[in-house]
């Protein structure tokens, strides 16, 4: 019995445990709740093991035996997303074709800078891009997409590997007419509570650890990023804006910085990650480019968002005033307060 054991028994197996729910499970692999219930009844009568205790309730919990034979169920299944990668970086060739999903925050210098170089290395291989507002994991994980550039509030499955690339500064701004921009002081949580909060993610597609960016109950959800700048410049609500998308807004006035409570002052870090499947991971040509938005980012560090954000915490050091509005100086010089 034991050898008829399965690959896709382990990781439904796995699935189960990490999800805590039998259609939870099966929305993850997707597959009818009934086949995934089915499937662990099977993979139990062939082991000789009861895995999960199913309480009144349906909600499985893994019984002792079930946390011991997890671990090495996890290990099989990596081993086996080994065994495809190392065949397939075995096997060589070039990719026909390189499909990228990448998340609208992803500043768009050093993407096109990596693009242009990629065309001149690889002229013969098609790139192909998909845009989204916050859900570029999915693309990758269903196999539309080799490579996503996904930022820190994303839910990264298990089998989706992540190699971090650069951060982006995202700061929370105003307009100067709203009220909001009236205070010059951090804004505590009650007062955010009474304004709309402008946001162009789904909740549902962001991490548990990355929820508490939602401080309104009363929220806007735009999934085009330039209409959520239109609405933060019409007064309409506060949101946050990656640096690289405000930075004009803010040397011209028309959007002001506000500092809320439990907040870094001068703004939020996003790491932005490139993933890919494990047992899908890219050829020759996704590879390099991989490594070159790694060496596009190291060479712009100077300039990145992420520099400029320490620059305006050693100014918010020496600066006396309350509220740490800071803008780029017109010449491209130091951060100055506004």
């Amino acid at each position: 019995m034991l050898d008829g054991v399965s690959l896709d028994q382990l990781r439904t197996f796995i699935a189960v445990a990490d999800e805590k729910s039998f259609s939870a499970a099966g929305r993850r692999l997707r597959r009818a709740q009934s086949v995934v219930s089915q499937t662990m009844a099977n993979l139990e009568g062939q082991l000789g093991v009861k895995l999960f205790e199913r309480s009144a309730a349906r909600l499985p919990v893994l019984t002792d035996q079930g946390r011991a034979l997890l671990s090495d169920a996890r290990a099989v299944a990596g081993d086996v997303d080994v065994l495809k990668a190392r065949a397939k970086n075995l096997a060589g060739g070039l990719e026909a074709e390189l499909s990228v999903a990448v998340d609208v925050m992803f500043p768009p210098a050093p993407l096109t800078a990596a693009v242009a170089a990629f065309q001149r290395e690889f002229p013969s291989t098609l790139l192909k891009f998909e845009v989204e507002s916050s859900a570029v994991v999915e693309p990758v994980f269903d196999g539309r997409c080799v490579l996503g550039l996904v930022g820190s509030w994303s839910r990264l499955p298990p089998n989706i590997a992540c190699e971090p690339l650069l951060t982006v500064s995202a700061l929370t701004i105003v307009s100067p007419r709203h009220l909001l921009a009236t205070y010059h002081a951090p804004i505590p949580a009650t007062v955010l509570a009474g304004h709309i909060q402008l946001i162009h993610m789904d909740p549902a597609d962001v991490s548990p650890s990355r929820v508490s960016t939602i401080q309104s109950a009363r929220f806007w959800r735009l999934s085009h990023l330039g209409a959520k700048l239109a609405f933060l410049r019409a007064g309409l609500g506060y949101g946050a804006l990656p640096l690289h998308v405000i930075e004009a807004d803010l040397a011209s006035g028309a959007l002001v910085q506000i500092t809320l409570e439990d907040a870094p002052s001068e703004g939020f870090l996003i790491a932005m990650s490139a993933i890919h499947r494990t047992d899908s991971p890219p050829g020759p040509a996704g590879r390099w480019f991989i490594e070159r938005l790694k060496q596009v980012a190291e060479q712009r560090k100077e300039t990145s968002p992420d520099r400029r954000a320490d620059q305006r915490s050693d100014r918010a050091a020496s600066c006396r005033c309350q509220h740490h509005q800071f803008v780029p100086a017109p010449n491209g010089g130091p951060w100055r307060c506004n």
